[in-house]
Formats: C-alpha cells, structure tokens, sequence
C-alpha cells in the first residue's frame, strides 16, 4: 500500500463498527476504550483478563503496523513524548467527564442512535478542532 485512498478509510469504518458490533453482542456492553481500560484499573472488576488482551491487541497492532508497514511512520506522533503524556491525560479526564469516549460514543453510540453520543461526538469534535487550533497558534 503506498497510496492511502478513500477505499482504505471505508474498509477502515466497515472493520470498525463491524469489531464495534460483535463485541456489542458478544459482550452486551459498549465496547469504549474509557471503560475497558478505566475498569481494569478497579480492584473488584471482573473480566480483567478480557480487558488486558483487549488493550494488548490495540497497543501490539499498532507496534506490529509500525514494524511491518513504512507508510505507519506518517502516523507516528509529531510531538514531544511529555505533550502527547499530557495529552493523553487530559483525554482520560474528559472520557471520564463526558460518560465515555470517542470509541463509546463516536462509533458505537452514534451508530445506535443515542442523542448524548451524538451530543457528546459533536462536542469534542468542536473542541478538538478548536485545541488543535490554540495549540498551533492559528488562533492568537
């Protein structure tokens, strides 16, 4: 693959919320990344083995794209290893804030039709959007 297409990103969304939709049904909960990883972190949580080769898979997929593929260097992070920390922690407040994340909502609750997933989508688009923006000094 040396050309990254609009078939790419279909295939993408299909693998998606097809992946989205089994563990849907196979687990009866909403698979958002907030919540695996959050409640694996909780002392009395059930099923943390599911959780850990869950969050194994998703952190080895992309450590297995980046060795296999070239092309995955364009997706490797352009900043600072302490912005992208910080970043991240600020993403973990906010899942936990707004109920959930964009794996929860954006892909799974949207695609159910739930008016605060799809509340909650557009808000932290907006202010992604607008965070990159600040942070890129567009807006000053």
């Amino acid at each position: 693959m040396h050309h990254y297409t609009l078939w790419h990103a279909l295939i993408g969304g299909i693998m998606i919320g097809l992946a989205s939709l089994a563990a849907t049904v196979l687990s009866g909960k909403i698979p958002g990344i907030s919540g695996v990883f959050g409640r694996l972190l909780v002392p009395a949580t059930s099923g943390k083995t599911w959780r850990a080769v869950f969050l194994f898979g998703l952190i080895g997929g992309a450590a297995l794209s980046f060795a296999l593929w070239q092309s995955a260097a364009l997706f490797r992070p352009m900043r600072p290893l302490v912005v992208m920390a910080i970043a991240g922690l600020l993403v973990g407040f906010g899942t936990r804030l707004g109920g959930g994340c964009t794996s929860g909502h954006g892909v799974c609750g949207v695609g159910m039709g739930a008016k605060d997933s799809i509340a909650a989508t557009l808000i932290f688009m907006v202010a992604a959007m607008v965070t990159v923006y600040i942070y890129n000094g567009v807006l000053l």
